[in-house]
């Protein structure tokens, strides 16, 4: 008779928890390889999912194609001089215009009020100008005449005196009438003496005023010249012949003083202005040479101007482009080429990819020759172009390197590729 064999508790669960221990074990071993320290993190990656670029040779062109806008080379403002009110719209924007044409019409009668109290004013000072030189001119005169008559008094009682003299001395005159005359003659001498000094004052004090007088009328006609010019500034023209790209007046539309009302720009005169990331901003100088593309064929041209400042991390330049370069237009865009660097023959090159923004070019994952995995290398990398990275050390001619992104996976050492 069979006899039923009873397993105890220890045979029933020491078999399972062997195997469980087992497994864990293989797992935590596998998980420990990937991790090492000694050999990095393993990461598994489809052939598909990723763009793999081989290390070439050639000519590096040290250029970065770009694109600028056509602006004018000099462009001159229409500022008010004074302000007022928008009366006539003479022109129309993007027309043509001479120089003195009249554009716009304002009309302050503010200002207007002003110039005429303003003349009269002048009027008034200038008339009492004018009095004041009359009345030195009769004080001139009346001084004169006194004089003319002093000396006809002093010659009356000079020969007075001489023929008195004779008389007396044959006792015909009394000597009264004698030292009458005689004290008369003195008194014209003494007045005719005080007169001359008195002409001499006056005709010094005169010169001083009267040249006073004549640069106050000078200044006085020349603030009245200025006062008529501000209306005349009323009338606005061109200061220059050229286009009238802007034109912001409306026709009872106020204007302040000094406000933009327009722009002209110099026909035939451009420039090209061209914004750069900022990674450029020590490469690029005045007197680069520009291979600009026009219709009529590719010129040549140089940076003009670098404005360093740094706006939403790009920089600008400024291109003037040379006469007679076709048919462009203010605001067209243009493809341009701008040369760097000089150009280096038999030099490495690695395709630009997005790998760069993960590695910084410091390092890449190079693809095994077997062609089953890639492994992380370091590299330097030294200029770029629209196509190329420039390799200084590290990739040899016909590496094959992954330059697509490095997403996820740019902590592991080593990739497996299926």
């Amino acid at each position: 008779m069979d006899k039923k064999i009873t397993r105890s508790i220890l045979q029933r669960y020491l078999k399972p928890s062997l195997i469980g221990i087992i497994i864990f074990v293989i797992a935590a071993a596998a998980y420990g390889f990937s991790q090492s320290t000694t050999g990095g993190r393993s990461h598994n990656l489809a052939l598909n999912s990723i763009t793999i670029s081989q290390v070439s040779q050639g000519a590096f062109i040290d250029a970065l194609s770009l694109r600028g806008q056509v602006v004018p080379k000099t462009t001159i403002y229409l500022d008010t001089a004074t302000g007022g009110q928008v009366e006539e719209r003479l022109v129309e924007q993007g027309e043509y215009v001479e120089q003195g044409q009249p554009l716009v019409r304002l009309s302050n009668t503010n200002l207007q009020l002003d110039v005429m109290g303003r003349e009269a004013q002048v009027t008034e000072q200038l008339n009492f100008l004018r009095n004041t030189q009359m009345n030195m001119a009769t004080s001139r005169l009346n001084l004169r005449r006194d004089l003319l008559e002093i000396n006809l008094q002093i010659s009356h009682l000079t020969r007075r005196l001489k023929q008195s003299a004779l008389l007396v001395s044959k006792g015909v005159l009394a000597k009264d009438q004698l030292t009458e005359i005689r004290d008369n003659l003195t008194y014209y001498k003494a007045r005719q003496e005080l007169t001359l000094e008195r002409q001499q004052q006056e005709n010094s004090i005169r010169k001083v005023q009267v040249e006073q007088l004549e640069e106050s009328a000078i200044m006085l006609e020349k603030n009245l010249t200025f006062a008529r010019s501000n209306l005349e500034n009323l009338l606005i023209k061109a200061p220059i012949s050229g286009y009238l790209s802007e034109f912001n007046v409306e026709i009872g539309e106020s204007k302040e003083r000094g406000a933009r009302l327009g722009q002209i720009d110099i026909p035939n005169e451009y420039k090209l202005v061209i914004r750069l990331d900022e990674y450029y901003l020590n490469q690029v100088q005045r007197g680069l040479a520009v291979m600009v593309k026009l219709d009529i064929g590719t010129v040549t041209a140089k940076v003009s101007k670098i404005d360093s400042r740094v706006r939403q991390s790009q920089f600008q330049i400024e291109v003037d482009l040379p006469e007679g370069t076709g048919s462009i237009k203010r605001g067209q865009s243009i493809d341009i080429e701008l040369m760097i660097g000089g150009n280096r023959d038999n030099a490495l090159l690695l395709n630009r990819g997005a790998f760069f923004s993960s590695s910084g070019g410091n390092w890449v994952y190079l693809i095994a020759k077997d062609g089953s995995s890639a492994v992380r290398r370091n590299i330097s990398l030294g200029k770029k172009n629209q196509h190329y990275f420039e390799v200084l050390s590290g990739l040899a001619l016909g590496d094959r390197v992954i330059t697509s992104s490095y997403g996820n996976f740019d902590k592991a050492q080593q990739l497996q590729l299926n």
